[in-house]
Order: C-alpha cells, then sequence, then structure tokens
C-alpha cells in the first residue's frame, strides 16, 4: 500500500509507462499444465501473458488485444495451429508467431513457414531457448517503422534473374514480384552482403534472428529452403543458394 500511494502522489505516469512497454505475449495451447507453467514464467521475465485453450479464442484474443507476439501450438482441440496461422496471414495480421509443438518432422515445420510462422520450436524444449527466441522476434518487430537490416553501397543488387530493392524491401524474378516473409527477406539480404562469402549457420541466426552462440537450430536450413523455392529454377539442385558442406552457406552471382 505505501508504494502505490507513494506512486499516487508522484503521478501515475511513472506506473503507467512500465505497463505500456510491457510486451504482451498471446500463448494459444491446450495442455493446461504447460500453458500455466509457462504463463508463470514469461510473467516472471516481464511479460504480460494472455492464454488461449483452442484455436477460436486464441484467434479472438489475437483480433481484440492486438499481442506483440504469439506462441501457438499446432495440436489444438478444435483445429490445427496451421489453420490458425494461416487465418491470420490471411487477415493481414504481421504479428510475429513462434510455433510451438511436437509436430518435429522438417515438412512440418516447411509447411509452418510457409503458412507465415516466423519460428518454430519443438517440444521437449529448453526455457531458456525458448525465451531467446522470443526476445528476438520482439527485438525485429521493435525496429523502427518495420525496418529491416540494410544493405550497404557495396552490396550487390541481386543474382541470376532476381532483383532487391533494398529502398523499396522487394524482390522481383524475371520481373514479377516474389512474396518473401520478413525473415526470408532479411536471410536474403544477409547473403548478399557477403558478395559471395560463405556465412555460417550461426553468423546468420545471430545476425537475422539475434541468437547468441548457445542457440542451435534447423531454422536457417528451413528459410534457405524457402527461398530456393521462390527464387531458384530448380530448388533440388540450386544454381545460386549454395550450400557449403559442414560450414554454412553462401550466395553465388554466376
Amino acid at each position: 500500500m505505501g508504494v502505490h500511494r507513494a506512486l499516487a502522489k508522484e503521478g501515475r505516469s511513472e506506473l503507467d509507462q512500465t505497463f505500456v512497454s510491457m510486451p504482451t505475449v498471446l500463448l494459444i495451447e491446450d495442455n493446461d499444465k504447460l500453458a500455466r507453467g509457462l504463463q508463470s514464467n514469461l510473467e516472471f521475465e516481464g511479460y504480460v501473458v494472455l492464454c488461449a485453450s483452442d484455436g477460436a479464442s486464441g484467434l479472438s484474443l489475437a483480433r481484440q488485444k492486438r499481442p506483440d507476439i504469439i506462441v501457438l501450438d499446432l495440436m489444438l482441440p478444435d483445429t490445427d495451429g496451421y489453420r490458425v496461422l494461416r487465418t491470420l496471414r490471411d487477415d493481414g495480421d504481421t504479428t510475429p508467431v513462434l510455433v510451438l509443438t511436437a509436430l518435429g518432422e522438417e515438412a512440418d515445420k516447411v509447411r509452418g513457414f510457409r503458412f507465415g510462422a516466423d519460428d518454430y520450436v519443438t517440444k521437449p524444449f529448453g526455457l531458456m531457448e525458448l525465451l531467446a527466441r522470443i526476445d528476438a522476434l520482439l527485438r525485429r518487430a521493435a525496429r523502427p517503422n518495420g525496418e529491416a537490416p540494410r544493405t550497404t553501397a557495396e552490396s550487390p543488387s541481386g543474382f541470376g534473374d532476381v532483383r532487391v530493392d533494398s529502398s523499396r524491401h522487394t524482390v522481383t524474378r524475371r520481373g514479377s514480384p516474389v512474396s518473401l516473409r520478413p525473415k526470408e527477406y532479411d536471410l536474403l539480404v544477409a547473403l548478399l552482403r557477403r558478395n559471395g562469402q560463405v556465412a555460417t549457420r550461426i553468423e546468420l541466426l545471430k545476425e537475422v534472428w539475434g541468437y547468441d552462440d548457445s542457440v542451435m537450430s534447423r531454422t536457417v536450413d528451413t528459410h534457405i529452403a524457402e527461398l530456393r523455392r521462390k527464387l531458384e529454377s530448380d530448388p533440388a539442385n540450386p544454381r545460386y543458394i549454395l550450400t557449403v558442406l559442414k560450414t554454412g552457406y553462401r550466395l553465388s552471382r554466376e
């Protein structure tokens, strides 16, 4: 009571600002025990947490409360998380979505990214890794005007029949627009910046996702697969977006 009274005497601006600055996480998870545990840990880290146990209520909360990030399970009682994700993106909702699921096959991950997921974590998972990924997504979303990493003047503007307009944040292939997710675009720019030099997975994770050295992930690989699907004539035998065995990737202009 004493703290609240002191704040009241000084005005509520400081307290209100504290609440305003707290990011809001919408957790759509039907496992009550897991949801309560995650809610407790996220709130301990300073997040405001909204919980939904099914897809319909999750979509309703997303539309009403406009959270800063959504953590989405794929196996929900009324619908699957893929449909929730696709509905959000079809509605024009660009809120970062981190998929949290027991479905760990590469095909499941690729499907999630195609439907608009920004990241993908499989169960069981480490709490510190999950928190790091949430933090990284929020930091990316907080860039002024949604600004992505910029290319330098020396960076190539494209390769083959692909052109990148960094001022407009657009990509075309053979003169036609190519729709890239924000992280796909950022990954492409990170490769372009290197002018053919090799980028390790760790370097790309740091630059594009903001992860530290302790976080290992297939995230880079699945995003590379999407870039190849959208930008290469033969994704199974890429000509430009090349794998460097046991190291990472490089982008060739030849």
